[in-house]
Formats: C-alpha cells, structure tokens, sequence
C-alpha cells in the first residue's frame, strides 16, 4: 500500500536519511525549450499572465470542488484508488482539506462557486470534524470518509496528528473570518469552527516536555516520539498553539523547543547570493515555505530569529538555483524548469531538494512560490503549461510532478500540492488568505506572545 506522505514522515523521524548531494558550479546544459513568443498553431492561444493564472487556479479548484468526498467534504488524499492497494477513494487527509478549505474561500472571490455553495461545504465538513474521531482535540492524519473514523497513517499513527490539525485549523480560522454575515447561517458556522479550535489540547500534547509532539494515539501514547522542532513546515502549529483561548501553550515551549532542533539555525550564503537564516543546508524542500504561510503572512514578519519574507525569497531562490546549475546533469533542469519539493517521483514518494535529488520537477514548488518569485514562477508556470506535449496538464490541473532523466510523468494529484497552488496564487494577486488569517485576534495575540513583529498584527 502507497501511502502518500509516508517516507517523507520517515525521513525526518530518521528511519531513512536523504543523502547529501554536493552543488557544484557547472552550467545546466538540459534546458527546455525556449517558450513560444509567437502563436504556435499546434498550441492554444498565447494567455496572458492574468489568464493563465485565472485558468490554473479554477482548474485546480475542481480538485477540491468536483472531487471532494461525497459525504465528508473533505479533500481525498489524491486521486488514485490504486495508490490504496485498490480500496475505495474514501480517505481523506485533514491537512490536504485545510488547503481545500482556502481554496474554497478562493473560489467564491474568483466566482466559480456561490457563497452559499460554499457555506453548505463549510457545514459539511465542520459537521463532519465534530462528529469524527479526535484525540485530546487534535485530528488524524486521516480519516474514513464515510465513517469519519481514523484511517491509520502508519500503525502507530492511528491517533492524533498536531501538524496536520494545524493546516485545518489554518483554514478553519481564515473561513471562520471570511464568513463574518450576521446571519444564522454563518453565525452558526462560526460557532463550529469555534468549537473544534477551542477543543484541540496544544498544552497537552507538550507531553510534558518543552516542546510540541507530533503524534499521540490512544493505543500506543507518545511511541512514536516525534517532537516538533528545527525548522520545517510546522511553524504555524506553534503559532496557533500559543494563540489558542483554551489550552494556550507558554513561549518557553516555542523559544526553548522549537528552535532547539538540529535543523533550525543556518546562517550560510548560498551562491554568493542568498543567505538563508534558517532550515536544513540549501533549505530543505520548498513547501517550508508554503504550508505554514497559506495564511501566516510572511510579508514584514520577524522575531529574533529571523525575517520570514527573506527566509522564503532566498530558499526559493536556492532551490531555483540549484536546478540550474543541476549539478547531476538531470533532464529537463532549466531556469524555466525547477522546484524540489515533497511529491511522487518513479520510485514513490520523497521530500526533494538539493540534498535529496533524484531528477523529479514538482510543479507545485516553483506555482506556490508565486508571492516569492513572481517572475521566476510565472516563468516557469508558461513553460509548464505550453510544453511537455501537455503530459503536465489534466482536469485537475498540473499534474503531482515527473522525471525526463527517467521519462515518467505522473497522472495523478494529490491534495496537499493542489492547494498550495491555488492559495499561494491567490496571496501573490490579492493578499486574501493572509489578511483574512491575520485578522484573527487569537492570531495576533499569539504572535506578540512569542515575540512576533509584523504589520498585519
């Protein structure tokens, strides 16, 4: 059974390790094609930027919209059966969902769906959370979607999930600010949403110890033993912990243990360019820089441990760097071909990046840095979009990620890439997700709690 996040889970428990792959100064000779300046008449008509974000962002909707769960309104983890050994599409991924959630939001503001459309999948899905299996508040990695019963990860991971939870309630809390009618209708989504945000124990899950647990199951307690800290994707699940109204953890849990992972501090210059104040050697993979900013606004963000818009801007740039300088001399690497991130690759699923290269371009990594990189991921999102013989493109949009060095494409997609896509797009044009998250009071206060500055607080 493929499970989609599951060797990216054990890569940073450590059971496997990436392997360091050095970056070397030689020139990407692999470039793509040059993008067409001209109408092609085997290709359609050139778009402009604004049109062809316009059609990303709604197609990509439809995974969330047309192929969301029946009875959960939850976003399926992908979209292959198979990729479950054959069972029945009916897992649904909370993290993946929170993204779906924003999306939502998005589809209301770009009119691919009404506001009442919207409000009766918000209902279905909050009805859905309070009604499933939480533990201690916190929701499973996945649930049934029928049944609303946890759908084990792993077998120890039959419980809760903190980081994931945080991406639900990420996109809980911007819905919860979006749909601000005083009406019954809304008045009551709000009150849900309230409800499932003040239910998840954040204190509790310190384990008693400085710093946050990523799992904790009712069969097998803190065995798994995951802290969260170094730095990753999971900054907003510290953020959201210190800004709960009911089981608030204290800043000592975030200055003392999230910062105290191998992985936190960096310091060093990339390429003579790019400094990166945070995160693994060249980064990491580049959803770092986006789960946790679906909605945390990044923009002026500092505390003492870094600025957060320069953290982002520099490891998309060393990323983006890396793939063309490509020093493995893989296909396809170009200036208008990059982005290393978690995804599908030939051989199942990995978290790419620099160090932990095998020749796979997500395009989720180089669209969801659109805030970051406008000009470089525009770039790239044209060259995805008019090349590759349209192996890239499909009804939900891009499709997870391929391999030229190994001549695969993937035909499927998989909620947690989809979302970012959309959201990310929508914050680079109009800032949307990030000013309706950053207008939650709780936010703001929890983030002067830990020492945050920033604009939007």
């Amino acid at each position: 059974m493929k499970h989609t996040q599951f060797i990216f889970t054990l890569f940073f428990l450590g059971i496997i390790s990436s392997g360091f792959m050095s970056c070397s100064s030689s020139e990407d000779n692999n470039g793509d094609k040059p993008i067409p300046t001209d109408p092609n008449p085997e290709l359609p008509q050139q778009l402009t930027d604004a049109e062809l974000m316009d059609k990303v962002q709604e197609q990509t909707f439809k995974y969330f919209w047309d192929f969301g769960h029946p009875v959960s309104g939850m976003a399926r983890e992908r979209s292959d059966a198979a990729a479950y050994g054959g069972e029945s599409p009916n897992i649904v991924t909370t993290g993946g969902s929170g993204f779906g959630v924003m999306a939502i939001i998005v589809g209301v503001e770009r009119n691919y769906i009404s506001r009442e459309q919207a409000l009766q999948r918000m209902n279905t899905i909050t009805d859905f959370i309070l009604s499933g299996d939480r533990f201690h508040g916190a929701l499973p990695h996945w649930y049934n979607g029928n049944t609303g019963k946890v759908r084990p990860f792993f077998t120890e991971d039959n419980g809760g999930d903190l980081v994931e939870t945080s991406f639900m309630i990420q996109g809980l809390l911007t819905a919860r600010q979006y749909f601000d009618m005083d009406n019954s209708e809304e008045n009551a989504l709000r009150d849900k949403i309230n409800s499932i945000w003040d239910q998840v124990e954040w204190d509790w899950y310190t384990n008693n110890k400085k710093s946050l647990t990523w799992h904790w199951s009712p069969e097998y307690g803190f065995a798994i033993n995951h802290q969260i800290k170094g730095y990753n994707e999971a900054l907003i699940t510290y953020v959201l912990a210190a800004s709960s109204r009911t089981h608030a953890i204290d800043a000592d849990v975030y200055h003392n243990g999230w910062t105290s992972g191998n992985d936190f501090n960096n310091g060093k210059l990339y390429y003579q360019k790019w400094q990166l104040p945070l995160g693994p050697d060249y980064g990491g993979p580049l959803f770092f820089a986006h789960y946790s900013f679906l909605g945390l606004n990044p923009e002026g963000l500092t505390d003492t441990y870094a600025n957060y818009w320069d953290q982002n801007v520099n490891h998309t740039l060393i990323n983006r760097e890396y793939s063309i300088r490509n020093p493995q001399s893989f296909q396809g690497y170009s200036a208008s071909s990059w982005g290393l991130t978690a995804s599908d690759d030939n051989q199942g699923y990995s978290a790419h990046s620099p160090t932990n290269d095998n020749g796979t371009i997500t395009p989720t990594a180089a669209l969801s840095s659109m805030p970051y990189t406008p000009n470089e991921s525009l770039q790239a999102l044209r060259n995805f979009y008019y090349n590759y013989d349209g192996k890239l493109w499909g009804q939900y949009g891009f499709y997870d990620a391929f391999n030229k060095s190994a001549n695969w494409y993937s035909n499927q997609y998989l909620a947690i890439d989809q979302g970012p896509i959309i959201v990310m797009i929508e914050n680079y044009r109009t800032g949307l997700l990030w000013e309706l998250f950053m207008s939650s009071p709780e936010i703001k206060q929890g983030l002067t709690k830990l020492g945050f500055t920033s604009p939007n607080i």
